[in-house]
């Protein structure tokens, strides 16, 4: 990337962001982190540029509100910055089932899963294009690519569409200096299990299915430059997706739902009103 150029890097305060944030700086980009725990930023953005060469901006944000990628957009132009690469990589889980939730729920996990970074692509994509090169990292998960199995019920469902848009925003924007990459990670140490309350059901799982943040990050960051548009993170994972894919449907979904209640949490109780 364009020494001029900054890396947008979105829920940048911990987990798999943090962990790009740290793999640029090193790579010698200069970073705009955005998450809704501004302490974070700052913290993060005080080590990074302590570590390395590179300038680091912060703009807190919540991609919950429907007006945040726009007030984003518009921030980072009012600061004369120019974004190279955009990290979509905010998100979280719904516990429970689809009706122990309030659709409140659903339309703001919809707004930071699907519709913020899909626009965030759209705000950012004319000025890559316009310069001739930039990258876009979606991250996906390898629950987009297998079945889904009861509970969180919108969680693959939401994977699953970053991933076919990433096949087709790769195909039309690859002549024009622009690659994009759907990220596919397994498990992976973070923050994400506790935040959604589902550590006790995946604390169980067998440790050669966890991956940690950093190489799962290099490898994604390599796999965009290389111009790869899906890439599954981890051998263990591109088993796992091959597995699924010979098996028929009616067995993949028997062997999900059997082994889902070890990863999701199928809450029935009924929605409050809201």
């Amino acid at each position: 990337m364009s020494p001029s150029s900054y890396a947008l890097v979105t829920g940048a305060s911990a987990g798999i962001g943090a962990a790009f944030a740290r793999e640029l700086a090193a790579r010698g980009e200069s970073l705009v982190l955005t998450a809704r725990r501004a302490d974070r930023l700052d913290a993060l953005a005080a080590e990074l540029k302590s570590r390395h060469a590179i300038d680091v901006q912060c703009i807190p944000s919540d991609l919950a509100d429907p007006k945040a990628p726009l007030f984003l957009h518009d921030e980072i132009a009012r600061r004369g910055l120019a974004i190279g690469t955009l990290i979509n990589n905010a998100g979280y889980g719904v516990t429970g089932t689809f009706l122990s939730r309030p659709w409140s729920t659903h339309a703001e996990f919809i707004q930071v899963m699907m519709t913020a970074p899909t626009e965030l692509c759209h705000r950012f994509l004319p000025g890559m294009r316009e310069r001739g090169q930039g990258r876009i990292v979606n991250v996906a998960s390898l629950a987009g690519l297998i079945p889904a199995p009861a509970g969180h019920t919108l969680y693959a469902a939401s994977k699953a569409y970053l991933i076919r848009f990433s096949q087709a925003l790769g195909l039309e924007n690859r002549a024009h200096g622009v690659k994009v990459c759907a990220l596919c990670p397994g498990f992976t140490y973070s923050e994400f299990h506790d935040v959604n309350g589902a550590r006790e059901q995946v604390k169980g799982m067998p440790s050669w299915l966890w991956m940690d943040a950093e190489p799962v990050v290099r490898d994604a960051l390599d796999a965009v430059d290389r111009g790869e548009i899906v890439r599954v993170s981890g051998g263990v994972n591109r088993t796992i997706k091959r597995l699924f894919k010979l098996l028929p449907d009616r067995l993949a979904l028997r062997l999900i739902d059997q082994r889902g209640k070890d990863f999701r949490v199928t809450n029935e109780a009924p929605p409050s009103p809201r």
